[in-house]
């Protein structure tokens, strides 16, 4: 591997580590100063880690983080916060809910059916940003926080016994989906439970983003769009079609998000869904560096902090609270912010360092900074 190469994966890894073992410190601090172990936790999480039944939440869990982060890290390649993906997942998953309530086909029909509803209709509520930013200017942050609020109370509506709702004891439901929506996975047994079969749909949307990206004409206008606009418009690029484009593609992702527990577990949509996984999706595209393979692994990590973390609660002789795995997820967050701008720094300065020897070398051998350019 050449030098350059090997300063490109240093880059690319330097910043999650010093991210995670700097939010590990401050988290270490925070149980010292409360008078309790800062090494304990770490070690009865992974314990936990060991369980088969812990393995499977897990993962389970990963593949709705994973489909989250995509749907944000669209966004940051666009040069757009994308912190609608919560409402967008939320009402996606409401409405193909109703949907597989009130419809009944065959399943070959059934599950894409659905599936298309999930992305439709994330892409129209994430839209609705997209087109107020590009017609009338109106950033995407303040339009998706706004739509988020917007989208708790119209599922409230929606889920109201006279519309779409269906009362199952205090809790406000869609009602059970036909089975023909229901999406089987890996059964591992009664005491380790079941993957989620839309686990795989995570994994082919993370192919699908890296091949889309990197390998299409589209994948490099909509990043040469996000670096920057003006010289993509001089190469012919609409800006403006692409962050709209772009808008709607992470919509349609965020979409998708919530489907593997609707379709492989609960098959019914109530006010106990669960939130957050948006924002959370914020910190694991963030960690993961929009790349799919470092998102896999934060989607992972994040998920392992949340189901390993309440046996805390039952330590003994001394009990943690479990609320430390969420310390350090928003410790991460700043640790990640601050981690990938200290090493962005030190890049450049190698960088510039480096130019300046060749440049030096040159001079030397009386070679012209052209002939030192061109290699």
């Amino acid at each position: 591997m050449k030098k350059f190469d090997k300063e490109r994966v240093l880059l690319a890894v330097a910043g999650p580590v010093i991210a995670l073992v700097a939010a590990i410190a401050l988290t270490s601090v925070v149980l010292l100063a409360s008078g309790k172990s800062p090494f304990e936790p770490y070690s009865l999480m992974l314990q936990q880690a060991t369980y088969s039944d812990v393995q499977v939440l897990i993962i389970n869990q990963a593949s709705l983080y994973y489909l989250a982060a995509l749907a944000v890290a669209i966004g940051f390649r666009m040069n757009l916060f994308n912190i609608g993906v919560d409402g967008q997942y939320r009402l996606a998953a409401m409405m193909t809910a109703v949907v597989g309530t009130h419809i009944a086909l065959p399943g070959a029909l059934q599950v894409p059916l659905l599936l298309l509803v999930g992305m439709l209709t994330g892409a129209f509520w994430a839209g609705i940003a997209g087109v107020l930013k590009v017609t009338r200017g109106v950033s995407e942050v303040v339009a998706t926080i706004m739509l988020n609020a917007i989208a708790t109370s119209l599922i409230g509506y929606l889920t109201l016994d006279n519309i779409w709702g269906v009362q199952v004891g205090n809790n406000n439901t869609t009602g059970i989906m036909k089975k023909s929506g229901w999406v089987p996975g890996i059964n591992l047994g009664s005491d380790v439970g079941e993957i989620y079969g839309l686990v795989f749909l995570a994994v082919l949307m993370g192919v699908l983003y890296w091949v889309v990206l990197n390998r299409t004409r589209f994948g490099f206008d909509l990043r040469a769009t996000g670096a920057s606009e003006t010289a993509a418009a001089a190469s012919g690029v609409d800006a403006k079609k692409m962050v709209l484009t772009a808008m709607l593609i992470s919509g349609a992702v965020a979409g998708l998000s919530g489907l593997p527990l609707l379709l492989g577990d609960a098959h019914s949509y109530s006010l106990s869904f669960p939130t957050g996984l948006g924002f959370t999706g914020i910190t694991i595209a963030l960690l993961g560096r929009n790349n799919p393979v470092g998102i896999a692994f934060a989607a992972l990590l994040i998920a392992f902090l949340d189901k390993a973390s309440p046996a805390l609660d039952y330590a003994t002789p001394v009990a943690y609270e479990k609320e430390i795995a969420t310390i350090m997820q928003g410790l991460i967050v700043f640790a990640v912010v601050i981690s990938y701008e200290a090493v962005r720094v030190w890049g450049l300065r190698r960088q510039q360092k480096r130019v300046g020897e060749e440049l030096a070398a040159a001079a030397a051998n009386n070679n012209s900074p052209k002939e030192v350019a061109a290699r």
